[in-house]
């Protein structure tokens, strides 16, 4: 929980500079078809009152005038005014007030509320795992209804309906996403060196050796596990990312639901294929110091060396967009930019990393059943990309139109998602049980990068596993 805050910390930074688009925006996608249950038609003539987005979407759903939906979420002001922004082409259709409430302490606050009988209609859920306690511990989240598990079928890849699902029911609904698969550098620096960006990860090697052997006075990468309390959670998502990799999605699937153990021998592997970067003292940590550097350092500074030459490549989230220096062009010829972090064998898939949000709901009216299907058609991914002028955004809706999206870090994010050979995989640790996911998983890491071993972390990790 405390990583998801932080990385939030690292969003809301750059979306402080948000400018808050008019409700009067333009909206609707412009698609041309409709699937049953689709919101997406924007043909045929219908009540065209919520701009062009088409009004008879949401006739089967009843007379829904003068009713009211209630949103809760941990999405607070400046953030929470492009949400309210997109809501209104379905508050214009519809005649559903959406009332929008953002704490802090939600994540904390929503299980008790439930619980205490004060749930709101729609919550938005961070994680797959908070997703299956609200619906074992208190029976009070609703399935989703047709309409919106058709759009999720039609918009979104298979998996992401899978994590909104608890023991084979489909609750929630994705919302937006991230994309952690990248690796950041300086177009500007490549270009002088005449370095290229890898394809492989043999290329990626390749160039790690390369740069080692060019630049004496630099390392090829920087890193920085540190985060507070959480710290050593940027050392989970290098070993989630390179299992994809290594072992392959069906695998990373197995050692999420422990169906492996933790300290499986292809985990082993993957993690000692991380170290052989992460833990090279000719390849890290340019700018910081040795390799039990990476341990202090904070990952919103790990990657600024690029900057200053002093390192070349530093593997994190889309969302690290938010930590470079105001004056910074973050663009494809600029002076820093993201690479795909490249599979070890591109025709076996593209395996993504990521995160997002779900929108689950606790009541079954249906002003809600609407508002949970407007949320999942690429309608309102559009909207919402609109309503979000400064970037900072994106979803894994395929019907989102990529232009619509501001930032040029926002685009590569929904390339990468929608790319055909893409195989989504969520971040683990938010899926495992806390006690790991969020304890002893971050500990193992930084007990593994100050000089543990592979094998002793790993094990330390799998005796901590609930049983």
């Amino acid at each position: 929980m405390a990583r998801r805050v932080l990385k939030s910390i690292a969003v809301a930074s750059s979306l402080s500079l948000a400018v808050l688009l008019s409700a009067c925006a333009d909206v609707g996608t412009g698609g041309d078809t409709a699937s049953p249950g689709s919101t997406a038609a924007t043909t045929g003539g219908g009540d065209q009152a919520g701009g062009t987005l088409d009004c008879e979407a949401y006739k089967k759903f009843g007379d829904l005038e003068g009713t009211t939906v209630t949103v809760y979420t941990s999405i607070i002001a400046p953030e929470d005014q492009p949400h309210i922004d997109s809501w209104v082409p379905f508050e214009e259709c519809t005649g559903v007030d959406v009332e929008y409430e953002g704490s802090k302490e939600f994540e904390a606050q929503l299980l008790v509320r439930v619980k205490g009988g004060n749930a709101p209609d729609i919550a938005y859920v961070p994680q797959p795992g908070l997703l299956a306690t609200l619906v074992r511990e208190t029976g009070k989240v609703v399935e989703a209804p047709a309409e919106t598990s058709a759009n999720v079928d039609e918009f979104f890849d298979p998996a992401w309906k899978g994590y909104g699902s608890v023991d084979g029911k489909f609750y929630a609904a994705p919302l937006g996403a991230n994309v952690k698969s990248y690796v950041w550098y300086s177009p500007k620096t490549f270009t002088e060196k005449g370095y290229e960006v890898p394809e492989t990860w043999d290329d990626l090697m390749t160039l790690t050796e390369k740069i080692a052997a060019d630049n004496p006075d630099a390392k090829p990468w920087c890193a920085g596990f540190g985060s507070g309390d959480a710290t050593g959670w940027p050392g989970t998502d290098w070993l989630e990312d390179v299992l994809m990799r290594t072992a392959g999605p069906d695998v990373y699937d197995q050692w999420v639901a422990h169906e492996i153990p933790f300290n499986d021998a292809k985990v082993v592997e993957a993690l000692d294929t991380a170290g052989k970067i992460l833990k090279d003292p000719k390849y890290v940590n340019g700018g910081f110091g040795d390799v039990n550097s990476i341990a202090t350092t904070t990952f919103q500074d790990g990657g600024q060396p690029i900057l200053q030459g002093k390192c070349f490549m530093h593997r994190q989230a889309s969302f690290y967009a938010a930590n470079w220096p105001e004056g910074t062009k973050v663009a494809e010829d600029g002076d820093a930019w993201a690479f795909y972090l490249p599979a070890v064998d591109p025709e076996a898939g593209k395996p993504v990393l990521g995160g997002g949000e779900f929108v689950a709901a606790f009541a079954d009216r249906p002003e809600v059943k609407a508002f949970q299907t407007y949320l999942s058609s690429a309608d309102w991914a559009n909207e919402k990309a609109k309503a979000t002028p400064n970037g900072g955004w994106v979803s894994a809706n395929k019907g989102l139109e990529i232009d619509n999206l501001a930032s040029p870090i926002d685009r590569l994010s929904a390339e990468t998602l929608q790319d055909e050979k893409a195989v989504f995989r969520f971040d683990g640790s938010d899926m495992m049980p806390s006690v790991v996911g969020a304890g002893t998983f971050w500990k193992g890491m930084t007990d593994w990068i100050t000089g543990q071993s592979t094998q002793e972390s790993l094990d330390f990790i799998e005796r901590s596993w609930p049983q």
